[in-house]
């Protein structure tokens, strides 16, 4: 584990925060909502309605000499000419860590620029952390297909390449992160490990642990941010947990059952500094009916679990933050602002009554 409980800025005891994608389209407005809402995690919002280049896998793709964007049909591809010399190029950048060579720019972050904007200009009482998010290898690999049809998962080489990007890509998200003042994280969102173990998902477990462990190294290595992993469906969480991220991102609306099958790994993590993020408003299940109290009840007969095996409940809320299931972008608007006020309203909830607060009664 790259950080421990003890070495954080602040105790989070349930803070809230949001996963990434956003529905709305005006900038400055939406980043004022989310300085409001969450103000001790913030995190930059990605405008997915805006255009195809905040879509989370184009968006990490930007000037990658590997790989080639076709933005109109939303469409990551392998170039078809000097695929060599274009790897050569970025071995010669990764190698100098000429990270200044992978910056994303403002036309594909927008939110992430403005967001730090503010953030510079406030003098007092800054949040203790800023929140990032990147695509993760292997979502963004199983999204670019080859000629044959094929998925780039298949070709070791260009996998390997893909996250040895995405890492020093992350060092310099972490650094902008830092240029705010706040303390980073970044949650590398993998989605696509919501299928792992079926035949449709083409991985082995010991490369998932070897290719995200090495880029959350990679980072922790020269940064002081804590890195997570983000996963919005039921997957091997002993798996994530051995990747040795930061933080652990789940949807704990739909899934926690299945998180929570094993106590004893969950016990090590949380004894070795780690953070547990649940996602418990839901995004594709939001029918608006929600309430603080019901998802209150909700998270509390949920987590009852782990006090029973002997999870000490001061170290919970300390390692214990809210979000979102999943990102909001696919919602409709006034239900994505409902969702991220509702997260941040339980997250107060929640911290006017720990550690004690998912106590059995």
């Amino acid at each position: 584990m790259g950080h421990k409980a003890e070495e954080f800025d602040h105790i989070l005891n349930f803070s809230a925060t949001g996963i990434g994608s956003v529905p709305f389209e005006n900038i400055e407005e939406t980043c004022r909502l989310i300085l409001k809402i969450f103000p001790k995690i913030p995190f930059w919002p990605q405008f997915v309605r805006r255009g195809p280049r905040e879509d989370m896998n184009i968006q990490f793709c930007e000037a990658l000499p590997f790989l080639e964007i076709h933005e109109e049909q939303r469409v990551i591809s392998i170039p078809s000419l000097h695929l060599e010399s274009r790897l050569v190029s970025f071995y010669e950048k990764f190698l100098a860590e000429d990270v200044g060579a992978f910056a994303i720019s403002r036309d594909y972050a927008p939110g992430l620029y403005e967001i730090v904007s503010m953030l510079q200009k406030i003098e007092n009482r800054k949040p203790p952390y800023l929140k990032g998010q990147s695509v993760g290898p292997f979502t963004l690999s199983a999204s670019i297909m080859d000629k044959g049809g094929k998925s780039l998962l298949h070709n070791a080489e260009l996998l390997d390449a893909v996250a040895k990007a995405l890492a020093i890509r992350g060092v310099w998200q972490v650094r902008k992160l830092a240029s705010s003042g706040c303390r980073p994280i970044v949650f590398l969102d993998e989605p696509y490990l919501s299928g792992f173990g079926s035949a449709f998902v083409p991985v082995q477990r010991d490369q998932v642990i070897k290719l995200i462990g090495e880029i959350m190294r990679y980072i922790r290595e020269r940064t002081d941010a804590l890195v997570g992993i983000h996963c919005c469906g039921n997957t091997d969480w002993p798996m994530i947990i051995e990747t040795r991220p930061d933080i652990i991102s789940l949807d704990a609306f739909s899934h926690m059952d299945y998180f929570l099958l094993y106590p004893d790994n969950i016990l090590r993590f949380l004894e070795k500094g780690g953070v547990i993020s649940w996602g418990i408003v839901p995004t594709a299940l939001f029918t608006g009916k929600e309430t603080v109290g019901g998802l209150f009840a909700r998270l509390k007969e949920g987590l009852s679990s782990l006090y029973r095996a002997g999870i000490d409940p001061e170290r919970l809320a300390a390692q214990s933050i809210l979000t979102p299931s999943c990102g909001t972008g696919t919602m409709e608007k006034p239900s994505a602002e409902r969702a991220l006020r509702l997260v941040s309203a339980l997250a107060r909830k929640c911290a006017n009554q720990a550690p004690g607060v998912l106590r059995e009664n």
